[in-house]
Parts: structure tokens; sequence; C-alpha cells
């Protein structure tokens, strides 16, 4: 395969399908599975091999140009890696899931046409090499995730979906005008570690904080950062495949990628301290963390608690990219995948839950622990993962970003992530406690049985898998190619002269 051309290839994996699928009649349930399927395990395999090549060493992209000036760029960097292995991994094991989950639904084909394109538009945003490309990709992600979001066609979902459009239009016109002023400024902007702005005079600073504050401003919109969290709990009402891509690999991730980009690989993370961005940034990031485990703790709807939840937990990324200093780097790196993982493991089994008793309330959970044990294993990994117990995932991710904050001299920043954890263990642990705990009260509204599993094996295959990789990702995190060892790996890469 033309080493070159790999991320194209990467894109298409997932682009080319999406075309296939929204034509396939809905009768076609054999073929579609397989595409999904078929497209789900090339796009890891193109994704593993274009990791190896970078951590050779060696350089992929595709370039042209779009219009005088602006040329379209895809890029395999190892910050690129890092997200789109993130999204590889996680879109086959939740292309499992959906698959499991719609079983008999409408509207399939058009489902996982919306969904293949989700993901492109994901790797889009995870290859891109400049600006230009990234708000291209930002914004076919708005388009492609509101028939998800819409899917089931109730006024609930219509409403959920006009709130969602809101916000992420208002945020897309505020990324287009921040990056507009920047390529007015100095042109074309690539990514290039350290910073491509860094060389800019001294008259130019104050535009260049205004810029940045219009580019944190609408990636902050997808990363959930207070007050730009709104449409987050009302898309809650999208199925549970569509909430897991919502929240750990696509929409999310992706404005938290974007303030990664932006901070890293536009500015430079010295001269973002220069210019005295950082300290704003990790003030908005702390409040998000607490107000949205605050919120999280009065929610009875497990979707909505674990939506709140994403709200707090994206912004420890933000959080430890504003820490100056590699290794609040490494901590903000590494939770972006943690937390995919564990997020996603919590919706999962949130959806089994739904599909399995016809529970969606916390209050209607006790004893579901002995009916459906393996969900709820998984169920409580996730937790103990996101309250920072070791030595799951989170646990690595919060020590990282508690030795960054001392790093920093910033010691208050310990206190949010003390409190913060606090916070998750009083939202999180009267969920295992029920589930647990406490007898069965009352017959479950629409239980179903699958013989002599608990579920459909689509089901609960992928929270199993995404349980263990928490655990594995927290012990064997001194491993290579772990997702610590590439998050340090990045750091070294940015602030190295």
């Amino acid at each position: 395969m033309n080493q070159v051309a790999l991320p194209a290839w990467v894109l298409a994996s997932s682009l080319l399908p999406a075309v296939i699928i929204f034509l396939l009649p809905e009768t076609t349930r054999a073929l579609r599975t397989s595409l999904n399927l078929g497209a789900a395990v090339l796009k890891v395999a193109l994704v593993a091999l274009m990791t190896w090549r970078v951590a050779q060493g060696s350089l992929s992209q595709v370039r042209f140009e779009m219009v005088p000036g602006a040329d379209f760029l895809l890029r395999a960097d190892p910050m690129a890696c890092l997200f789109a292995g993130l999204s590889a991994i996680l879109w086959l094991f939740t292309t499992i899931y959906a698959i499991g989950y719609l079983e008999g639904a409408p509207n399939r084909s058009r489902f996982f046409g919306f969904f293949s394109l989700c993901v492109a538009s994901t790797m889009g945003v995870a290859l891109s090499g400049n600006l230009i490309t990234f708000l291209l990709f930002y914004e076919l992600l708005t388009l492609s995730t509101y028939p998800l979001v819409v899917h089931r066609g109730s006024e609930k979902a219509l409403a959920a979906g006009r709130v969602y459009l809101t916000y992420t239009i208002g945020g897309g016109a505020a990324l287009l005008l921040g990056v507009a002023v920047l390529h007015g400024l100095v042109g074309d902007i690539e990514f290039r570690e350290m910073g491509s702005l860094r060389d800019i005079s001294e008259t130019s600073w104050p535009i260049l904080r205004v810029a940045f504050g219009l580019l944190i401003a609408g990636l902050g919109v997808k990363a959930a950062l207070v007050p730009l969290h709104g449409w987050l709990p009302q898309a809650m009402v999208a199925p549970a495949p569509v909430s897991a891509l919502l929240h750990a690999v696509a929409v999310v991730k992706a404005g938290a990628f974007g303030i990664v980009r932006v901070v890293y690989d536009v500015y430079g993370i010295d001269f973002a301290r220069d210019l005295q961005l950082l300290l704003p940034l990790t003030i908005i990031a702390s409040v998000t963390i607490l107000w949205g485990s605050l919120r999280a703790l009065w929610q009875d709807d497990l979707k909505r608690r674990l939506a709140f939840s994403t709200v707090s937990q994206v912004s420890y990324i933000a959080l430890g990219i504003s820490l100056f200093g590699p290794i609040g780097t490494v901590g903000g790196l590494v939770h972006l995948l943690h937390q995919g993982i564990m997020k996603v493991t919590l919706f999962y089994c949130a959806g089994n839950f739904a599909e399995t008793l016809g529970v969606h309330r916390i209050s209607e959970l006790d004893g579901a622990g002995r009916r459906m044990p393996l969900t709820s294993i998984a169920f409580s990994i996730g937790a103990f993962g996101m309250i920072g117990v070791p030595p799951l995932a989170g646990f690595v991710s919060k020590w990282y970003l508690g030795l960054g904050a001392l790093e920093a001299g910033m010691p208050w920043v310990l206190g949010v992530l003390v409190l913060s954890s606090v916070l998750n263990a009083a939202y999180f642990l009267p969920i295992l406690h029920r589930l647990w705990f406490r007898p069965q009260v009352a017959p479950w509204p629409d239980e179903r049985t699958f013989g002599r599993w608990e579920t459909s094996g689509w089901l609960l295959l992928p929270p199993v898998v995404t349980a263990v990789f928490t655990v594995g990702a927290g012990l064997l995190a001194n491993f290579a190619f772990s997702p610590l060892q590439w998050a340090i790996l990045i750091a070294r890469r940015e602030y190295l002269p």
C-alpha cells in the first residue's frame, strides 16, 4: 500500500461504505452487517499500520490545493494516530453493539449510512494537517451526527436535534470566524509541533488572543465546556449506540481534540503561556469539571447522569493541556483515550439495561446485578475507573494530572481533582449499591429473555471487552504502545526545542 496515501485509505474505509450502505434496501441485513463489520476491521488494521509507520518516523500525508492559499491536507502524526486509534477501535465495538441494538428496527440503512459518515468525519478531524481541513471535517461531523440524534423521529428527538443544531452551528460559526482571523493574519496554518504562530510579531498578540477565544468557544461547544454544554444532556434521547458515539468516539472528543490541536500545534504551549491564555482555560476546565459532577448527582435518568459525567470528565483533557508542563500534557492526552474507553463501556451497559429490562432510571436498577451480572460487572469497572480507583485507567489519568498541577505550580488544581473524585464517587456508588446490594422490589417494565445469556451476544460482547481494556490500560500502562506511552511520546515532541 502506498505509504503517502495511507491517510486517504483510512478515511475511505468508512466514507465509501457509507455511500454503499445508503443505497442498500432495508431487507439486505446480511450484506449491510458484513459491510459494516468488514469496514470497521479494515479501518483498525489501516490505523494500526499507520501508527506503526509513524512510530518508525515515516511521514504519511495527502495534500492538494482546494482554493488559492488553502490546501486540503491529511497528515499522519503521533497526535493524529492517538485520536484515530481510539476512534477506529471504538467504532468496531460500537458497530457490533449497534447491529444488535437495532435488530428489527426501521431505517437501518439510513442509520448505518450516517453512522459510517460520522466516523469518516471523525477520522478526517483526526488526520487533518491544517486548520482549513480541520474546519471542513468538523462541520461535516455536525451534519452527519444530526440524523443520528433524531433517528427515532419522535417529538422529543426532534426537539433535541434542534437544540443540538443550535449549539453546534453557533459553535461552528465561532470556529469559522477564528480560523478566518488567523488566515487573514498569517495565511494557511498547518499543525506543527511547538506551534505555527510562535514567531509572530508582538504587535499582533491582541488579535491572536481574540482568535484564540473564538477557536476555544467554537470547539468548546462540542467539548461541552460550561456554559456551552446544554446540548449534551438533551441529545440523550438518541439510541444508545449514538450516545456512545457522541460521548466516547466522535463529537465530544472532536471538540476536546481540537482544543489540543489549537493549544499545542497552532499556538504552541510556550507561546500560549506567553499570551496568558492557559490560566483562563484552566479555570474554565475546572469549573466545568465540578459543575458537571454536581449536576450528575441529581439525575435519576441513567443516561442523563452519564451525560453530565461526560461534561465533567472530558474537561480533564482541557485541564491537562492547560497546565504548562509535559506531565500535565501526558495526563490530558492519556485521558482522551481512557475516558473514551470507560465512558463507552458505561453507555453500552446503560443500553443493555434499557433493551433487556426496559429500565432507564437509576431508581429502577435494584437487583439488576444478579439478573445481568456481566453487564453490571462491566458497568462497575467503568464507574470505578471514572472515580479513579487504582489500578484502572482513570487512576493513571488523574495521577498524571495531579503531578502536572504540582509541576505547573498550581496546587489548587489538586483540590479540584480530589473534589471531583469525591463527587464521582457520590454519583456512581449509589448506582453500584442498587445493582449489587438491593433486592429487586418490582418487576422490570419490559424484561426480555435471551436463553442462557443475560442479553443479546451482540450487546454483551462490546462492554465486556471495553471493560477489559479499562483494566488493561491501567495495569499495562508501561507497555509499549499503551495509551500512556503514546501520550508520553507526544508530550516529549511538543516540549522538545
